[in-house]
């Protein structure tokens, strides 16, 4: 028969799992990139190839640093972070970012990554030498609860979700298509 002392701990160690267990599932709906399929679909869908920024230290660092938004404009229209300017994907220009000296910190993103980081590329095959691709992209953001604004500047809780599959991802805001 265990002693009480070893019967406490037995107890503890049964409410510690089963707090865990229970606090887990909510933490990675809130979190975000933390829910594992996720994280599992950036990491594959993702090159990796240029530097990754968090949202966390993103939103940090506004008003150092210039987002630019490599969705299309009607994505763009619906909402985008405050002060990004949109340079698109699929009609790329580098006239896009003319006169954007190139030591000018640059964070790019669209809905998930996987655009911005082959605009992200093209950037830094051009020079700009501060480069980074928002992991998780708009998307991230807006599940972090970071602001995004409509085109009138005014904060908005809409948010293109590009269509009904990548939508899935978008856990905060209201999806528009």
């Amino acid at each position: 028969m265990p002693t009480p002392g070893k019967l406490r701990l037995s107890v503890n160690c049964f409410l510690i799992v089963l707090l865990s267990t229970l606090s887990i599932p909510l933490l990675a709906q809130k979190q975000g990139i933390e829910s594992g399929s996720y994280r599992v679909m950036l990491r594959t869908l993702l090159s990796h190839t240029v530097p990754e920024v968090q949202v966390a230290d993103a939103a940090k660092a506004t008003n150092a640093t210039l987002f630019l938004d490599a969705r299309e404009r009607n994505e763009f229209e619906v909402s985008h972070i405050q002060g990004a300017r949109w340079v698109g994907y699929d009609d790329f220009d580098m006239q896009r970012v003319a006169g954007i000296p190139k030591e000018t910190p640059l964070v790019v993103y669209c809905s998930v990554g996987y655009r911005s980081e082959k605009i992200s590329e093209r950037l830094l095959e051009a020079g700009f030498n501060d480069v980074a691709n928002l992991y998780g992209g708009i998307f991230e953001w807006k599940n972090q609860d970071q602001s995004v604004v409509n085109m009138n500047g005014q904060s908005t809780e809409r948010v293109h979700a590009y269509n009904r599959s990548w939508g899935i991802w978008l856990k905060e805001g209201e999806r528009v298509y």
